[in-house]
């Protein structure tokens, strides 16, 4: 896919290149970005150079990642990073995201996540969008209430995170929740509850 910008409000999602690796070399510091994602820990200049110059590019020519760097429109500072990634499913694709630490709490990450959302349920086609993290990570857990997300429950040794399994939390947005249509019909499940 040809690499695209989405705009917001305050925002821009633009794809990762070169200008970005001194910023997400001092964000990717912080030790709750490297304890709650599956980033290198360490943390190297070599790392954020890889991901800004090859990985990042790589999926988007390849069709198997779309990561956006997440910018200030106004001086085009970065505040964080947003990925949609295919999952197995047809149709069915993962968020996943940081904020840099100075930029957390200003609703910015839930303002990209939404724009991503509209974006992967038109442009993608898109018929389910999910969203998973450690048990335990309830900043990103807030982030996927606020943008929309439905909380589905948790699931066992579901992510591995620097050579440990970790539980997680699930959630997951469909086109209905923000008011566009699917890519195929949605027959959602007869209430049964108190019916044993």
């Amino acid at each position: 896919m040809e690499p695209i910008t989405l705009t917001t409000a305050r925002l821009l999602l633009r794809p990762f290149g070169r200008q970005d690796a001194e910023e997400a070399y001092l964000a990717c510091q912080d030790p709750d970005i490297q304890r709650w994602t599956v980033i290198p820990s360490p943390y190297t200049r070599a790392d954020a150079e890889l991901w800004t110059e090859k990985l990042s590019p790589a999926g988007w020519r390849e069709d198997t990642m779309y990561n956006f760097a997440v910018v200030l429109r106004k001086g085009g500072t970065l505040v964080g990073a947003l990925g949609v990634n295919p999952r197995s499913l047809p149709g069915t694709y993962e968020v996943g995201f940081w904020t840099a630490k100075e930029y957390r709490g200003r609703g910015f990450t839930t303002e990209a996540v939404r724009e991503a959302a509209r974006w992967a349920f038109t442009a993608l086609n898109a018929d389910r969008l999910e969203w998973r993290a450690e048990i335990g990570n309830a900043p990103s857990r807030a982030v996927a209430l606020r943008a929309g997300f439905r909380m589905e429950g948790e699931q066992r040794s579901s992510l591995l995170n620097k050579g440990v399994r970790r539980d997680t939390w699930t959630g997951a947005l469909i086109p209905a929740d923000l008011g566009l249509p699917g890519t195929h019909p949605y027959l959602p499940a007869p209430d049964v509850s108190g019916t044993l």
